[in-house]
């Protein structure tokens, strides 16, 4: 296999999680006194850690402000947010068939992992897994996976899977090759950019890597 270990985002990838983070975004800019925004315009926010989102929706860089927008935010999704998740059709036929090809799964999120274990358990995907990597505050995606790597958790032959710009771009400085899904929040145009070594349109076609 040219790649070993295939590292999944989750938000986008595994799983669609717009209703959960779109209802809990608006609870914290509520909370603050600003304006709710149209749920489809929040969706295009999937993806990127939630300070960095925070801080485009609200045009502030006030770290205390920002905190307490992701405070807010994490008190609705621990509560129900989470478990407003769709799983996407298909993905656990894929991933079985990845898992018995031989293939080492693992899961880099940007989303706090606990939340993520707690996703990934209420779908009965936890046991896929050998790892699950979550970040925090100013903690950037490329940071994680540099830190996979540093840890031995991957090797350089790993394949970053994920929907939006960052997955891509977080593998690319790690020198790790990627790969964009299109069921996911990323545009075709937003991946292509980022030149991944694959590009899949749906769950089935991850089955590709086995060759």
């Amino acid at each position: 296999m040219e790649h070993s270990c295939l590292i999944f985002d989750l938000d986008g990838t595994i799983s669609d999680p717009k209703e959960g983070i779109v209802k809990s975004l608006n609870y914290a800019l509520s909370a603050h006194g600003f304006e709710q925004q149209n749920e489809d315009f929040l969706a295009t926010f999937i993806g990127p850690p939630l300070d960095i989102t925070f801080k485009q929706l609200t045009q502030s860089s006030d770290d205390a402000l920002i905190f307490s927008l992701v405070a807010k935010y994490r008190e609705r999704y621990s509560e129900v947010g989470f478990a407003e998740n769709v799983l996407y059709e298909g993905v656990p036929d894929a991933l079985e068939r990845l898992l018995s090809a031989g293939f080492k799964l693992g899961v880099c999120t940007s989303k706090r992992v606990d939340f993520a274990e707690r996703i990934l358990s209420l779908f009965e995907l936890r046991d896929c897994f050998q790892f699950i990597n979550g970040g925090e505050i100013g903690v950037e995606k490329w940071q994680q996976l540099e830190s996979l790597k540093q840890n031995n958790q991957i090797g350089g032959d790993a394949l970053m899977i994920g929907d939006r710009y960052v997955d891509l771009t977080a593998a690319h400085k790690n020198g790790l090759a990627s790969a964009g899904v299109l069921w996911g929040y990323g545009s075709p145009e937003e991946l292509e950019e980022h030149e991944p070594a694959y590009l899949f349109a749906s769950p089935n076609d991850l089955l590709k890597l086995i060759g």
